[in-house]
């Protein structure tokens, strides 16, 4: 199962038009897919025809993401309706607004990767409609990602927004996700004839060089008019619906293929490290994994504590500028820290004995 966000830091890009256009492709191309909707709006859940009262959505997962309630936070589109097809939607909820605090914990980005764990054999692609911010729900999607398109119009605004969208990414990957990359920026929305657009979508071109998609998107009503009767853009019709079917097509075949290309493992010593601790997360039950808000005091971090005592040797120096007490440090400061340190056997055991004290 490979997982793809679909991202903006800028809202009104058309970003949940980009991910149901990419839903459509994949549930053409005979794909086994899975949308989740993490936009507090729901446009996605609309969009794929899941509207009324459900008893489990997003919210709930993000929650507490056990087995049954990500069973029951899944719903199929009615887009099987039209088309034979495997296409199933989590359900978006205003709720999950309450999880997009810009400061999230560790163990809260990552309760999506945990909840698709238990659904991994289900799917052969996840399509996550993000919020059009860097809180905390973005991120939960990222960390949960392989990879990030990033959506942006041809205005100044967006490619700024786009800008931030792309380092951000860079420091998630290093920071806490190392397979995290983004597949690159689409445009959205181009009206050929405006001079503005063609400026814009130019200067994307020299910002992004190759992160930039070879095709763009035309503003069209034809897009709308799908959505709105809740139907995959590959099954209305019309010339302009086929053009818009091609494009999608092209963008879904650019991320497949780079769901095949082989995670490069030397890519830093940064990376190395936060893999490992990435593998222990990711492997394990969140709820048994080490509190890293709430480090012990033998644990390894506290290395990075400077020594008070001066009748003791202190050892060298560390170049790591650091608060004094790992207490005081936020969750992700002490994840960075702990990937700070090498990593010896006695480390890794450290880990594995707390996380059965955890239990």
């Amino acid at each position: 199962m490979h997982v793809l966000s679909v991202s903006s830091l800028k809202g009104g890009v058309g970003k949940t038009t980009v991910a149901l256009g990419l839903a459509s492709a994949a549930f053409a191309r005979g794909l086994r897919t899975l949308v989740v909707d993490l936009d507090p709006q729901c446009d996605a859940s609309t969009g794929l025809g899941a509207i009324g009262e459900f008893r489990e959505t997003v919210a709930d997962v993000l929650q507490n993401p056990k087995h049954n309630i990500v069973h029951r936070s899944i719903v199929s589109s009615t887009w099987g309706k039209v088309q034979s097809g495997h296409i199933d939607v989590m359900i978006g909820s205003p709720r999950a607004l309450q999880f997009d605090t810009p400061n999230p914990t560790i163990r809260d980005v990552w309760k999506l990767e945990e909840a698709l764990s238990r659904i991994e054999k289900d799917y052969d692609l996840v399509i996550i409609d993000t919020p059009p911010s860097i809180n905390g729900l973005t991120r939960t999607a990222w960390v949960a990602s392989d990879r990030v398109l990033i959506v942006s119009e041809p205005s100044i605004f967006s490619v700024v927004a786009a800008d931030r969208a792309m380092r951000a990414i860079e420091e998630l990957r290093k920071g806490l996700t190392p397979r995290l990359q983004a597949l690159g920026v689409v445009i959205n929305r181009m009206r050929p004839q405006s001079k503005e657009h063609t400026y814009r979508a130019q200067e994307l071109q020299d910002m992004f060089k190759e992160n930039l998609m070879t095709v763009l998107i035309e503003e069209r009503a034809t897009i709308q008019q799908a959505q709105g009767a809740a139907r995959p853009i590959h099954t209305w019709p019309g010339d302009h619906a086929i053009e818009l079917a091609k494009i999608f097509d092209e963008i879904l075949a650019a991320a497949l293929a780079s769901f095949q290309e082989p995670y490069d493992k030397n890519r830093g010593k940064q990376d190395k490290r936060m893999s490992r601790i990435s593998k222990i997360m990711r492997g394990q039950n969140l709820d048994a994994v080490l509190e890293l808000e709430s480090l012990q005091a033998d644990s390894p971090l506290q290395a990075l504590v400077p020594n008070t005592d001066t009748s003791l040797p202190t050892g060298p120096v560390t170049p790591v500028q650091l608060p004094l007490d790992p207490s005081k440090m936020s969750a992700i400061e002490q994840l960075e820290a702990l990937a700070s340190l090498n990593f010896e056997p006695a480390d890794a055991t450290w880990l594995e004995e707390n996380k059965k004290d955890e239990g």
